[in-house]
């Protein structure tokens, strides 16, 4: 897997002249997932422009961004015109966008209108791209090949865009079957434990594939996958095709600084966190961003704008929750107005806003 890859001093020049990345994943809060965030009926540039601009407001300079490989098998042409105009919205407020284009987590996806959110649930309808069964059917991925080398190929030479993770947390299958009415009573901390120990044997080819295919293109930008289960297999294979090494953290402020020394300085290589912020596991904006900034690693809350994903509810969330009193993600309401304005003050002076 290191034909292509690229070397620490490469990787290290790269980080060197970019800024300290401070962002969020960003979903307009008037989509349940991202396809419906990306297919041409409901592709909403008004809320992506005012929400982007409130994220640029409190300091961020980057999203991370989910595609989605259906709305590309619909109409690539379109899908890619679409990108572009998010993009120029993006640039036009000073963020670049760092693009994820497989995900494993939650449910198998359908083209066409998306239903609605299920009332007082966790990401209720977010979509796996492109979904468990196809992962295990290589005969479809003739159209995931295509898919790859036409985005990352079109948008491999664009400034604004600053890298590509080329898949979300591979081999996570569990919390979408925990979701589920067997499940319902379990408790969230073996959620959470279970599924890291989830075999992600069926996505390995497909994560190894899609490096190939992404960098059969050759773009200007770093190709990565992130940490975030402790799978041996799967870490070693992330590990070694990543040009730069990312992970996900939802834990405390202690482990989040051995886990960051711990990368830094056996990978030697620009590390990043895109995903973290979750308030009642004790990953906070006045513990964590202090400790992404000293050790100057771009880091990704997850959620900007509280909507139709709802993820200010917890994984654990059932159907008619009531709001909780402590969001789990998210920092803004839907009119722009913080949940915490503490957390509001604290990122835009570390932003210099």
């Amino acid at each position: 897997m290191s034909d292509g890859r690229w070397s620490r001093e490469r990787a290290e020049r790269w980080y060197a002249d970019q800024p300290w990345w401070v962002g969020c994943n960003f979903t307009p809060s008037t989509a349940v997932n991202q396809i419906e965030m990306w297919q041409a009926e409901t592709f909403d540039p008004a809320t992506i422009e005012r929400e982007l601009g409130w994220a640029a407001s409190i300091g961020m300079n980057s999203v991370r961004v989910f595609l989605h490989d259906l709305v590309w098998e619909a109409d690539a042409r379109g899908f890619k015109a679409r990108i572009d105009r998010f993009l120029a919205i993006a640039s036009d407020v000073g963020i670049r966008t760092l693009f994820v284009l497989f995900d494993d987590c939650w449910f198998p996806p359908q083209p066409g209108p998306q239903p609605e959110p299920i009332p007082g649930v966790h990401n209720s309808r977010w979509a796996q791209a492109p979904g468990h069964r196809v992962v295990a059917d290589q005969t479809q991925w003739g159209r995931l090949e295509r898919y790859v080398r036409d985005i990352v190929g079109a948008f491999g030479n664009d400034e604004r865009v600053c890298v590509w993770d080329l898949y979300n947390e591979p081999g996570n299958a569990f919390l979408s079957l925990a979701t589920q009415p067997i499940y319902r009573s379990v408790p969230l901390a073996f959620v959470t434990a279970f599924r890291h120990f989830v075999l992600p044997s069926p996505t390995l080819p497909l994560l190894r594939a899609a490096f190939e295919w992404a960098r059969s293109v050759s773009p200007m930008q770093p190709l990565t996958a992130g940490l975030w289960a402790p799978n041996v297999q799967l870490n070693r294979l992330q590990l070694e095709a990543s040009d730069i090494v990312t992970f996900h953290q939802y834990a405390g402020a202690p482990r989040l600084e051995r886990r960051i020394r711990a990368l830094q300085s056996k990978h030697g290589r620009p590390v990043l966190c895109t995903e973290w912020l979750a308030r009642r596991l004790g990953s906070r904006i006045e513990t964590h961003l202090p400790i992404f900034e000293e050790h100057r690693v771009g880091c990704y809350c997850w959620g900007l704008v509280t909507g139709k994903i709802q993820t200010q509810y917890g994984w654990e969330s059932r159907p008619g929750s009531p709001e909780p009193r402590v969001w789990h993600h998210d920092l803004l309401r839907d009119d722009g107005t913080p949940f915490d304005p503490r957390e509001i003050e604290i990122m835009r002076a570390r932003g210099g806003l």
